[in-house]
């Protein structure tokens, strides 16, 4: 198999679809707080890179915010917390741009980094939200205090089911009535299975270079596993 210097996955801008449910959130008290369908998952694009994906990734939208789901398989091993270090624990980053800025590359007060980790107690798992300070960034989006994200975690027969609902005060510029592309990406962490992420890795500014991620397009239609790109 041939290599390459620069990755398959930097040469395209994706944009997916993101299905709206309105239902959304569920009351977590009776069961799940998400449990988004098939049709709300998104495409492995992890493949464009040569990594075969190990984890379900589903969004959703309506008005009241945003939700992410993720699916992680083929675990055999504990939930690994790292008390120092929350890129070595086992959970999901993620970057939101309520602006979808693709030509920049220092995130505005509109891009957000949330580090949700697992942390085990037992048989059940909890959930830490953190909203993390983006470097380099230009500016920062106003504080959010961790409760105001709405999580739930659960165990399953070979890993982990993580249910996540952002509300549009958690989410700065979050105004889907004019604006409908966010930008986005993601990084599942697990020192058992190792690292996946959204396009390319941490060879590239990931974590900070908003002109790197996808979008996400907040659709009123049911979404598809069409995925549109353009090659730069």
């Amino acid at each position: 198999m041939s290599s390459f210097l620069i990755p398959n996955a930097f040469w395209f801008r994706v944009s997916l679809a993101c299905p709206r449910l309105d239902t959304l959130p569920l009351n977590a008290r009776r069961g799940r707080l998400l449990d988004l369908p098939e049709s709300c998952r998104l495409p492995d694009l992890p493949q464009l890179v040569g990594v075969q994906p190990w984890a379900d990734i589903r969004t959703a939208w309506n008005p009241r915010g945003l939700a992410v789901q993720t699916i992680v398989s083929g675990k055999t091993g504990p939930v690994v917390r790292d008390a120092d270090l929350a890129d070595a624990s086992e959970g999901l980053h993620l970057w939101i741009d309520t602006r979808d800025t693709r030509d920049v590359h220092r995130a505005t007060r509109f891009c957000h980094r949330y580090s949700i980790l697992l942390a085990t107690s037992g048989r059940a798992l909890g959930v830490d939200v953190e909203l993390r300070r983006i470097n380099r960034a230009a500016a920062h989006p106003n504080d959010v205090k961790d409760e105001a994200v709405q999580s739930r975690a659960e165990r399953t027969t070979d890993g982990w089911l993580l249910e996540l609902f952002f509300p549009a005060a958690a989410l700065h510029g979050f105004e889907p009535e004019t604006n409908r592309r966010l930008g986005f990406f993601y990084h599942i962490a697990s020192p058992e299975r190792g690292d996946q992420y959204l396009g390319v890795g941490r060879d590239f500014p990931i974590a900070e270079d908003p002109s790197l991620w996808a979008t996400l397009e907040l659709q009123d239609t049911p979404a598809s596993t069409k995925v549109s790109g353009t090659v730069l």
